[in-house]
């Protein structure tokens, strides 16, 4: 059992399992002197943990569901490009600029690219490396895009189960006092 925990840890990014209460007699008297208070509040500590959680998993997501659509189409055309390295005639094509400028330019056939790797820093490969270096990332995203759905998924879980521990925690508590309260008016 302890084996299966350590894996869905591992395969969560290490996002913690919430634990469901089952019984909330037994869960209390396992964490005594703690009221249920106290144990209200550690459940909201980690429910916080896990919205934070929540908002950087979604930012994750947005930026590889933007970094995903500008991979595919570098490795199109780069795919395009190492097609035509043995041509003889250059290639006209349009280029962005910026926003919706765009220049023309008749690329002479060739085996070099230069690729922006990001902070102002560009380095120029041969077609094939470039083909698999895109490549490489471009599969790494997709990847990476599913194991975050994969972790808020996951994540939803461990909200859902905390919330209903919560509510059964606070229920109980609820009952109890009403017990203590039943009972001091019965003694008097």
């Amino acid at each position: 059992m302890g084996d299966k925990k350590e894996s869905a840890a591992k395969a969560h990014l290490g996002i913690p399992e919430a634990v469901f209460v089952e019984d909330v007699d037994k869960y209390m008297k396992q964490h005594e002197p703690a009221t249920a208070e106290d144990m209200l509040k550690k459940l909201d500590e980690n429910y916080q943990k896990y919205k934070l959680m929540e908002v950087n998993l979604t930012e994750k997501k947005r930026r590889l569901k933007q970094q995903i659509p500008d991979l595919k189409d570098t490795l199109d055309i780069l795919k395009h490009l190492h097609s035509k390295k043995d041509s003889t005639k250059p290639m006209a094509t349009k280029f962005l600029l910026s926003g919706a400028l765009h220049a023309k330019a008749t690329v002479p056939p060739t085996d070099q690219v230069c690729l922006w790797l990001g902070a102002n820093v560009m380095l120029t490969y041969s077609s094939q490396e470039a083909l698999d270096l895109i490549s490489k990332n471009y599969t790494t995203a997709v990847k990476n895009l599913a194991a975050v759905n994969g972790d808020l998924g996951f994540l939803r879980d461990q909200f859902t189960t905390t919330e209903v521990t919560m509510a059964r925690l606070y229920n109980w508590d609820v009952k109890q006092r009403r017990l203590a309260k039943e009972k001091d008016e019965t003694a008097k």
